[in-house]
C-alpha cells in the first residue's frame, strides 16, 4: 500500500519485489503475491516491461488496485497477466486490509470494512456557522466538535434525514436549505463513514440541545481551525460555502 504514486521502473527491485521508492511510503515492504494499492503510476514506459520481469520471476502482486489508471501500468498488468481495478478510493485502503479483487467486474471488496450512512447539516446564521461539542454519551467521537448530524434511517431520503436531525439535535424546525453536495467518505478503523453533507440558513440562531450534545458555539467559518473537529469537517463547510 503506498499513499505515492509508483514507478516500477527503478521503484521497484525486479529481483526482490522490494519497494525502493525513496518517495513512497511503503519503502521496503514486498510486493510479490500482495495486492498492490497505489494512486497511479509514473515514469518511463520501460515501466511496463519491469513488470513483466517481476512476473517472470515469480514476484509480481496477486492484483493491482489504482485510484486512476494510466498507460504505463495498465499495459504492464496486460503483459503480466495482473488483475488490476482503477477507480478506487485509495485513502479508504490501510496496509494490513484483506482485499478481494474482481477485476472482471471491476470490484474491490474489503473484508470486515463496514460502511454507514449518516447526514451533516452546516446550519449558518449571519455569517457564522453551528458548531456542536458531542457529549460522553454518544458512540463515536466524543468531545469533538461537528454539525448537526445522525445515521439516515433504512429507505429514508437524505434530506428529511437531515431536517430530521435538526428537529431532535438542535430543535429547529424552520430552516431554507441553501446547498447539498455529493457524499464524501472517511475511514476511522473499520468504519467508512459515509456522509451527505447540507447547507441550512436560519434566521433565528436559537438553539436547544439533546442529550447528544454538551455545548455549541456560533463561529466564523474562518475559525474552525481552533475547534478539533470531527473528521472531514473542515473540507466540508469549505465545500458547502465555496462558489
Amino acid at each position: 500500500m503506498s499513499t505515492s504514486p509508483l514507478s516500477f521502473l527503478g521503484g521497484i527491485d525486479p529481483k526482490t519485489g522490494m519497494i525502493l521508492d525513496p518517495e513512497s511510503d511503503a519503502k521496503g515492504e514486498c510486493i510479490s503475491k500482495r495486492v498492490l494499492c497505489f494512486p497511479y503510476g509514473k515514469g518511463s514506459t520501460v515501466g511496463s516491461y519491469s513488470m513483466y520481469q517481476l512476473r517472470l520471476n515469480g514476484l509480481a502482486p496477486v492484483a493491482i488496485v489504482n485510484s486512476s489508471a494510466e498507460p504505463i501500468v495498465a499495459t504492464g498488468a496486460i503483459m503480466s497477466e495482473i488483475p488490476m481495478v482503477d477507480g478506487v478510493d485509495i485513502s479508504l485502503l490501510r496496509a494490513g486490509d484483506h482485499l478481494e479483487v474482481d477485476a472482471g467486474e471491476g470490484v474491490v471488496d474489503v473484508k470486515d470494512l463496514t460502511e454507514k450512512h449518516v447526514v451533516t447539516t452546516v446550519l449558518r446564521s449571519k455569517g457564522k456557522i453551528l458548531l456542536l461539542r458531542r457529549s460522553s454519551k454518544v458512540g463515536s467521537f466524543r468531545g469533538r466538535w461537528a454539525g448537526v448530524s445522525g445515521f439516515i434511517e433504512p429507505h429514508e431520503p437524505d434530506e428529511d434525514a437531515a431536517r430530521r436531525e435538526l428537529r431532535e439535535e438542535v430543535s429547529i424546525t424552520k430552516a431554507r436549505l441553501v446547498r447539498r453536495i455529493e457524499p464524501e467518505r472517511f475511514r476511522d478503523g473499520k468504519v467508512v463513514w459515509c456522509v451527505h453533507p447540507f447547507l441550512f440558513d436560519v434566521k433565528d440562531p436559537s438553539v436547544k440541545l439533546d442529550w447528544e450534545h454538551e455545548a455549541f458555539e456560533w463561529v466564523p467559518p474562518q475559525d474552525m481551525g481552533g475547534f478539533e473537529t470531527v473528521p472531514g469537517l473542515p473540507m466540508i463547510v469549505r465545500k458547502l460555502l465555496g462558489p
